[in-house]
């Protein structure tokens, strides 16, 4: 007899050519497995242990299409189905594992030296599929880029979504070239040195397609999230819903080889366990990637400013290797556009972009106005690189009425700012698709359901959400498909006026963080940070005997500024108000010779980089 344990859930192609079929169902008092294609046929299945049915066998071919049926009154697609070739509501298909990888050398990249670069797949290109990502890997890794990170590609409804209403956690969407094309993906990336991220969504399912609760307790209706009934990851048969997401997490890294997991929204995870679900498939997933030799990164995003995410378990943490950090935007952002509204309200001080960089995060215990209370414990004694820092990314430009970037609500100027406060932070980068050559396309929030319910849902519950904001732009319909054409990237403007400035000033920044040894080595330990009120900062970083000085200057008017008190000869290594980078040409001489504390005038809404050289003569 077959057991639970020594079985992958789904359907799955084995090397002998038989298929296998284990799914967890203890709502089901039987199980049959009912083939729809190529031949039409039903079998029941066997009833195991703890609510799993499962079926082995020879005559069923590879390519079929199949489902479940319950209790012979629902016909259901697999949980964990690997393929949904006709959508969501239709049937699971068998597919195999082979593959013709040609990445046994690569092993991952480390994350210090990691550079992160966020991409929708549908509107990445204009074919919106993995395989027409692919010819422009180069480009991406010319820029300077180390690991390209993906939305979430789990199977959703319909061809448009942004992919956080996914419903089947190990199919691939079959609009964008389901497991083969994500193969050939991250195959072509390991091939020119890019690590493949994957956004992963633990914290709901969509609900659309959604079917998991007919088949087993799923979801608890003990806790709610902004999305629905949580998933039951600490209840009464809880234990079998975290081997379905655990082995999700080990499926994406095995099967695909992907280098690094991002974990959307864990704090709307709501677990009382004394192991939480979290903490286990750190655990497992460190455990296996040891095993195997590899180096994959498991990244959060956490809205609670918890420094306990990164935090080992050994010390009471979490066990994740990275996250996100919002704080660091939202300041930055209110500092470059002076919005004050929302979650921004919190924000505006340079004094919190200081804690910024020599913290990580600004709110670390004290009071919110925006959230009614306290918020956030210490992040002073979190390593810099367990810190992804943006200046845009999918939430913060997507997440407005009309999806703005950056690029389309500041000056040029402005936008160098952001690239190198973000660039030349201690910090792990992440840029949003297009942000390095200014996109001028918007970036919107779109889906494509069916239910007619659900769509004037999708549409009062995002005018609703800006209510807080007081943005009084109309909101795009995010069930149309124009919503979703709009959002498209215009990749051949990277070649045109500033938008090509803009890229080769992202390029050169990156090569100055990957080549000066006092910006590629992160360490808030080794820097100094100091708030000139009211608008600029002055950062040192130094390793060894390597030290640079950064003034940002975010006030509209010229500032004289103490670069350093390090006396000697400083070399200009970047300004961004200079002609080369389409700046207006405010001169900044190129050595500085100082006996004393190295001062300079530094443009409005610009920032100055010089490195020491040697001594003063």
């Amino acid at each position: 007899m077959s057991t639970q344990s020594d079985t992958a859930l789904g359907g799955i192609l084995l090397e002998d050519g038989s298929c296998s079929f284990l799914v967890w169902a203890p709502f089901a008092k039987k199980v049959a497995l009912q083939i729809q294609e190529p031949t039409p046929m039903c079998v029941p299945m066997e009833e195991l242990k703890r609510g799993y049915f499962h079926y082995s066998g020879s005559n069923i071919p590879p390519g079929a299409v199949y489902m479940y049926r319950l209790d012979e009154t629902k016909q259901r697609p697999d949980p964990a189905s690997r393929y949904q070739p006709y959508g969501v509501h239709q049937g699971s298909q068998i597919r195999g594992s082979k593959f013709s990888w040609d990445d046994s050398r690569w092993k991952g990249i480390a994350l210090p030296s990691a550079v992160f670069y966020e991409a929708h797949v549908g509107t990445f290109t204009p074919e919106g599929t993995f395989d027409a990502i692919i010819p422009r890997l180069p480009e991406l890794k010319s820029l300077g880029i180390t690991m390209l990170e993906l939305m979430p590609v789990a199977q959703f409804p319909g061809d448009r979504n942004w992919g956080y209403d996914g419903v089947y956690p190990y199919a691939v969407q079959n609009s964008y070239g389901g497991p083969d094309g994500l193969k050939r993906l991250a195959n072509a990336s390991h091939q020119i040195g890019l690590g493949l991220a994957l956004d992963v969504v633990y914290n709901h399912l969509g609900p659309e397609g959604n079917y998991l609760g007919d088949f087993g307790p799923y979801f608890t209706d003990h806790y709610r999230t902004p999305w629905g009934n949580a998933i039951n990851f600490d209840g009464p048969r809880s234990d079998e819903v975290r081997r379905f997401f655990i082995e999700n997490a080990l499926y994406w890294i095995s099967e695909f080889h992907v280098d690094a997991l991002r974990f959307d929204a864990i704090h709307a995870i709501i677990d009382a366990s004394a192991k939480s679900f979290l903490e286990e498939l750190t655990s497992r997933v460190h455990e296996f990637t040891a095993r195997a030799g590899r180096t994959v990164h498991l990244i959060a995003e956490n809205d609670r400013n918890d420094a306990r995410t990164v935090k080992s378990q050994d010390l009471g943490g979490c066990g994740f290797d990275a996250q996100w950090n919002d704080d660091f935007h939202h300041v930055l952002h209110t500092l470059v556009t002076s919005e004050r509204n929302g979650y921004y309200e919190d924000f505006g001080s340079i004094h919190d972009l200081a804690k910024a960089y020599s913290e990580g995060f600004v709110y670390s215990g004290r009071y919110s106005h925006f959230r009614r209370r306290r918020h956030g414990n210490s992040s002073q004694d979190i390593a810099s690189h367990r810190f992804l820092v943006f200046g845009q990314n999918h939430d913060q430009v997507g997440n407005r009425a009309e999806g703005e970037r950056l690029s389309q609500i500041v000056p040029f100027e402005s936008l160098k700012l952001i690239a190198g406060a973000v660039l030349l932070s201690p910090f792990i980068p992440l840029l949003f698709m297009g942000e390095e050559y200014a996109e001028s396309s918007p970036f919107q929030y779109f889906v494509s359901h069916g239910d007619e319910d659900l769509i004037h849902s999708v549409r009062e519950g995002r005018r609703k959400e800006f209510e807080r904001f007081n943005w009084q732009d109309s909101v795009p319909d995010p069930q149309s498909p124009e919503t979703f054409m709009r959002s498209k990237l215009h990749w051949d403007q990277r070649t045109r006026g500033q938008h090509a400035t803009l890229l080769s000033f992202y390029t050169h920044l990156l090569a100055l963080r990957r080549t000066v040894p006092a910006l590629s080595h992160l360490d808030k330990q080794t820097s100094r940070v100091t708030a000139v009120d009211p608008s600029a900062l002055i950062v040192e970083r130094w390793h060894d005997a390597d030290r640079v000085g950064i003034a940002f200057n975010f006030a509209r008017s010229a500032n004289s500024l103490v670069l350093s008190t390090v006396p000697g000869v400083w070399k200009k290594l970047l300004a961004s108000a200079d002609s080369e980078w389409g700046g207006p040409g405010i001169g900044t001489p190129s050595i500085l010779d100082s006996e004393g504390p190295v001062t300079l005038d530094v443009p409005p809404t610009s920032f100055i980089v010089f490195r020491l050289e040697g001594e003063s003569d």
